[in-house]
C-alpha cells in the first residue's frame, strides 16, 4: 500500500486529507509542523508527501528542498498545499522544485485526483523533479476543457444529483433536529448529575448524623448495662430484704412465745403472790409459815433470774427488732432509688426505640443510595451512548460535507457547461 505524509499545522486540514486519501487506498501518516516532517523523513521514506507551504517552525519550501537535498529522498513527489496560489508562491514552489501547488479548502476531489496524477507519473517513469509547477485547476474546469458539452447521460446524472442533494438537505436538517434533542437530552443528564451530587452530599451528611447516633447509641448501651447493673444489686438487695423478713418472722414467733412464757410466768407469781397472802392469813405455826416464806422467796428468786433472763432475751429481741428495722429501711430506700432509676430506663428504652428507627431509616437511605448508583450507572451508558451517537452524525456531517462539495463541482460543471451552451 502506498504511503503518504501529510504535514499541516491545521489538525481539520489533516483529518479531511487523511479521509480523502484513506478511502483512495493510501496509506497516511500525519505531522502537525515541519520538524515532525523532517524527524519523520529521517526514518522513513513515503511514496508522496502532501505539505502546507506556511507552518510555525518549518515551512512547506524547506520540507521540499530537505527531499530534494537528501539523496535517499530526492525523487519523491511534493506536493505544497496553501490558502492562497498567487505568482511569488507558484515561483516559491519552483524554485524548491516541488512537484504542483493545490489550494485549500481542498474542491471535491482534487486532492486525490492530484496525488493520484503524481502516483502514476512516478510509476511511468517521468522524474518528479522535472515536472512543471502548476496550480490545480478544479475538477469542473479539466473536464469542462476536455470535452465540448455535456451528455445526456450527464444532465440525467446531474438531474439525479440534485435530487440527492434535496435529500441530502432534508437528512441534514433531520440530523440537526436529532442533534438538538440530544443536546437537550445531554443537558437533561447534567442536570440529573447535578442532583444526584447533592444527594450524595445528603447521604453524607445522613451517615454523618447516623455516626453521631451510633455513638450516642454506644453510651445508650453503657447506661443501659449500668442499669442492669442496679437492677441486679437491687435484686439482691431484696433478696436480702426477704431473708431480712424471714428471719424478722422468726425472731417474732421467738417473741411472741416469750411474751406467752413471761405471762405465764406472771400468772404463777399472781398465784404466788395469792397463795402467800392466802398463808398470811392462814393462822398456822409460825415455822410453817416461816417454811412458806421460805419457799416464798425462794420461788421469788427464782422468779427474779427468770425475769433477768427475760428481760436479756426482750433486750436481744429488741435489738433484733432494731436491725430488721434498719433493713426494712434499706429496702425502702431501694425502692426509691430504683422507682427514680425507673424513669431513667423508661429513657433508655425510648431512646433505644428511636435509634432502632435510626437504623432502619438509615438501611432505607443505604437503599436509596445503591438505587442511585444504578441510576448514575444508567446516565453513564446513556451519555457514552449519546456521545457515540453524536460521533457518528459528525462523521455522517463530514461524508454529507464531502458528498455536498462533489455536488457542488457537478453543479459548477453544469453551470459552465450551460454557459458554454
Amino acid at each position: 500500500m502506498p504511503k503518504i505524509l501529510v504535514a499541516d499545522d491545521s489538525i481539520a486540514v489533516r483529518k479531511v486529507a487523511e479521509r480523502l486519501l484513506t478511502e483512495a487506498g493510501f496509506g497516511v501518516a500525519l505531522a502537525a509542523n515541519g520538524e515532525e516532517a523532517l524527524a519523520y523523513l529521517s526514518k522513513e521514506r513515503p511514496d508522496l508527501i502532501v505539505s502546507d507551504v506556511i507552518m510555525p517552525d518549518k515551512s512547506g519550501y524547506e520540507v521540499c528542498a530537505f527531499v530534494r537535498n537528501t539523496a535517499a529522498l530526492a525523487g519523491t513527489p511534493v506536493l505544497l498545499i496553501s490558502g492562497i496560489v498567487n505568482e511569488e508562491v507558484t515561483k516559491q514552489a519552483e524554485s524548491c522544485r516541488a512537484n504542483g501547488v493545490l489550494k485549500k479548502p481542498f474542491q471535491g476531489t482534487s486532492l486525490k485526483d492530484r496525488v493520484l496524477e503524481l502516483m502514476s507519473k512516478q510509476k511511468s517513469g517521468v522524474s518528479a523533479s522535472a515536472a512543471p509547477v502548476q496550480p490545480v485547476a478544479p475538477p469542473s474546469a479539466a473536464i469542462a476543457e476536455s470535452r465540448g458539452g455535456p451528455s445526456s447521460e450527464q444532465l440525467e446524472a446531474l438531474r439525479q444529483s440534485a435530487a440527492r442533494l434535496s435529500e441530502v438537505e432534508k437528512q441534514l436538517r433531520d440530523e440537526r433536529m436529532r442533534s438538538a434533542d440530544l443536546a437537550k437530552r445531554v443537558t437533561e443528564l447534567e442536570a440529573q448529575a447535578a442532583r444526584v451530587k447533592d444527594m450524595e452530599q445528603q447521604l453524607e451528611g445522613e451517615q454523618r448524623r447516623v455516626m453521631e447516633l451510633s455513638a450516642k447509641a454506644d453510651q445508650a448501651d453503657q447506661h443501659l448495662a449500668r442499669v442492669r447493673s442496679l437492677e441486679e444489686d437491687s435484686k439482691r438487695d431484696a433478696q436480702a430484704v426477704k431473708a431480712s423478713d424471714k428471719r424478722l418472722s422468726e425472731l417474732e414467733a421467738a417473741l411472741s412465745a416469750e411474751r406467752t412464757a413471761a405471762e405465764q410466768l406472771v400468772q404463777q407469781v399472781s398465784e404466788m403472790e395469792r397463795m402467800a397472802s392466802r398463808a398470811k392469813e392462814l393462822e398456822e405455826g409460825l415455822a410453817r409459815r416461816e417454811q412458806q416464806l421460805a419457799e416464798r422467796e425462794e420461788k421469788a428468786r427464782s422468779a427474779e433470774a427468770a425475769l433477768v433472763i427475760e428481760q436479756a432475751r426482750v433486750e436481744e429481741l429488741g435489738s433484733k427488732l432494731a436491725a430488721a428495722e434498719r433493713q426494712a429501711q434499706r429496702a425502702e430506700e431501694l425502692e426509691r432509688k430504683l422507682a427514680a432509676e425507673q424513669p431513667k430506663v423508661a429513657e433508655i428504652t425510648r431512646r433505644l426505640t428511636e435509634l432502632e428507627k435510626t437504623a432502619n431509616k438509615l438501611r432505607e437511605t443505604e437503599s436509596l443510595l445503591s438505587t442511585e448508583r444504578d441510576r448514575n450507572g444508567l446516565l453513564t451508558r446513556r451519555i457514552t451512548e449519546t456521545e457515540q451517537v453524536a460521533e457518528n452524525a459528525t462523521r455522517r456531517f463530514e461524508e454529507m460535507a464531502r458528498k455536498l462539495g462533489e455536488i457542488a463541482g457537478l453543479a459548477s460543471q453544469l453551470g459552465n457547461v450551460k454557459g458554454r451552451s
